[in-house]
């Protein structure tokens, strides 16, 4: 059977929910929409590309401030939603490529045990402070003069499987952090712990005021314990191509190349660069802008134009694509900055799906998984099949 596009592109807009899950009640969720609230806090979204492509008509009958339903969109466009016991980004990617998980990764909203502390503090010859749920902007504030002062650990939580490291880089050498962050990894792999990531969060400045994290941000994820699409790919000897925190979150397997990014706008043009390269196989692209920088911290405005500058870049890189291209664009879990708290958020994701060999879009029916983005890049490159997933390859005409 012939593939039907030589390359598949998958961007990722990280956090970008579309509207309380059917399960939001069961997170606590009732009433999230990261679009919608987005939409209302900026007066209305200038985001004309997306909305050619068909955003708003994923939901017509409450369209997205400022972004109008098309008559005649560009793209395919439905809603995903998600099966995995979590909201976390590691389950949402490894959904996608057809691994949802399923049974649930700990969380510790109390703060972690004092011998797993211990046991790091041994290892760092350094204490460790806070070891509760955090912002982690805000934890920085609290205490980066006192850890620049100390040499201390700032460790925290959040509602997510994830022990989170602060600390200066001119305290403490990016190296040094790496090693007590790979080492944090190895204890909270197995149970009693079984955590999803591990995370080290440098910052840098002089004093509360203008202390900021850096783009030395690494997570160190679990291994997946299957195989996944991307897997599935590089065995039949295509290119799979990451960019952004990709790499990281499926611990590099699967993939043949991976690029880190600084920013959305660096991840955009890492991947209009990667359009003008004749590669065959898939790009997959996460940008973490919106969630990490505006969706924790509440800031629906900034969120706001995170998305108009995406959007502009984004009419730079659909010139670029041509018949033989396949562009998914969707999100891995929503992060409302416009919600109470300050955790991710259970939604639906977007999902528009373009080509500049369709005549028109229209709707697919309401995804039920995640999974079925892998289950069609899988179709169409006549890969391993995951056990997960409807591919929707044949109702795009």
């Amino acid at each position: 059977m012939n593939e039907r596009f030589k390359r598949i592109h998958i961007i990722v807009l990280d956090s970008v929910g579309i509207g309380e899950a059917t399960d939001a009640a069961k997170y606590g969720d009732e009433g999230c929409d990261t679009l919608g609230h987005t939409g209302e806090a900026m007066n209305g979204l200038l985001i004309p590309h997306l909305a050619k492509l068909g955003l708003s008509n994923i939901r017509p009958e409450n369209p997205i401030q400022g972004v109008p339903v098309q008559q005649k969109p560009f793209a395919y466009y439905t809603k995903m939603h998600e099966i995995s016991a979590g909201k976390d980004s590691m389950d949402g990617h490894w959904e996608m490529m057809g691994l949802p998980v399923t049974t649930p990764l700990h969380t510790f909203p109390n703060g972690f045990p004092d011998e797993l502390i211990g046991k790091i503090e041994a290892f760092s010859g350094r204490r460790i402070i806070w070891n509760k749920p955090a912002s982690g902007t805000e934890i920085i504030k609290k205490f980066g003069e006192r850890q620049m002062k100390t040499g201390e650990l700032i460790v925290y939580t959040s509602g997510d499987s994830v022990l989170q490291i602060a600390a200066h880089e001119a305290v403490i050498p990016l190296e040094e952090l790496y090693k007590i962050c790979d080492y944090a990894r190895k204890l909270t792999i197995n149970e009693p712990y079984h955590l999803g990531r591990v995370i080290a969060r440098p910052y840098i400045g002089d004093s509360a005021p203008t202390f900021e994290r850096t783009a030395n941000r690494r997570d160190l994820t679990l291994v997946p314990p299957k195989s996944t699409v991307l897997d599935f790919l590089q065995h039949a000897g295509l290119d799979t191509l990451a960019v952004g925190k990709i790499n990281d979150i499926f611990s590099g397997q699967g993939i043949s190349e991976g690029w880190h990014t600084i920013s959305n706008e660096d991840g955009m043009n890492h991947f209009i660069r990667l359009l003008d390269r004749d590669f065959h196989g898939l790009s997959f692209t996460n940008l973490v802008d919106f969630d990490a920088k505006y969706g924790h911290r509440r800031q629906p405005v900034l969120f706001g134009r995170a998305l108009e500058s995406f959007d502009r870049q984004l009419g730079e890189a659909l010139p670029k694509l041509n018949a033989n291209d396949l562009l998914m664009i969707t999100a891995d879990h929503g992060n409302d900055p416009g919600f109470r708290g300050t955790d991710h958020t259970r939604e639906f994701v977007p999902l528009l799906v373009y080509s500049p060999s369709f005549t028109i879009g229209r709707a697919l029916p309401v995804r039920q998984t995640f999974a079925d983005i892998g289950a069609t890049v899988a179709a169409n490159f006549n890969t391993e099949k995951p056990e997960v997933g409807e591919s929707f390859l044949n109702a795009l005409n």
